[in-house]
């Protein structure tokens, strides 16, 4: 287990004599080796080989268990969260962005697992919105855009599969929320209309077992405090 940091509190120095005593100046040395002892201790730690471990930085990571649809072709539609796996210093809201609370510049990592039932080849578009201070102004983070291509379905019954996987670095002040939306030329429906969605499948016991597979795996990592 690692040992956690103390951050030493400033020391609260005895009140001095009208005329020197010895005694008065052993207490004061006292309090200040103290205090000086702690902060060692706690920088020896920071800078030590572990030192990483007991920094906290602002983070979320999210998934989605349940099948999605885009809202229809050519129709910028959010990627849904209904599983906050960890978080500091993030809120996931029910609209499905994350609302930072310390401004800087981050990276997203996230990972769709798109699927094509359609008989052609479909392409699935992914990028970021940042709403601002505004949550009825959504704002496209420039250079975030991804193109996954996904070929055909390899029959009737077995669909094509992508892993659409992308890393972006972006900036958010505080207050500022974030969400991932998606699009595709050829949207699936629940309904059977056949094209690209995002696949979900609950865990497995054969022909083997495995894991369940979220439609959505999803974090935000703090990267740098922002240009002074």
């Amino acid at each position: 287990m690692v040992q956690r940091i103390i951050n030493p509190a400033v020391p609260n120095l005895p009140l001095g004599t009208e005329q020197y005593e010895r005694r008065y100046q052993d207490q004061f040395a006292n309090v200040l080796r103290l205090y000086f002892n702690q902060l060692k201790n706690a920088l020896s730690l920071l800078f030590g080989r572990l030192g990483g471990s007991y920094l906290e930085f602002p983070h979320i990571a999210a998934s989605d268990s349940n099948t999605q649809y885009a809202t229809a072709a050519n129709t910028p539609t959010i990627v849904q969260w209904t599983s906050l796996d960890a978080g500091s210093g993030f809120t996931l809201n029910a609209n499905n962005t994350a609302t930072a609370q310390i401004s800087g510049i981050y990276k997203i990592t996230y990972s769709l697992q798109f699927a094509n039932n359609d008989n052609a080849i479909h392409n699935a578009i992914v990028w970021l919105r940042v709403d601002g201070s505004s949550a009825t102004s959504l704002n496209d983070v420039p250079n975030s855009t991804t193109i996954f291509t996904l070929q055909a379905r390899k029959s009737a019954l077995l669909p094509n599969f992508v892993c659409g996987y992308s890393e972006v670095v972006f900036t958010l002040n505080a207050g500022e929320s974030v969400g991932l939306w998606w699009g595709t030329d050829q949207a699936a429906t629940s309904g059977g209309a056949t094209g690209i969605y995002m696949y979900a499948l609950a865990a497995q016991t054969s022909p083997m077992a495995y894991p369940a597979t979220p439609s959505a795996l999803g974090s935000i990592t703090f990267v740098s405090a922002l240009p002074s």
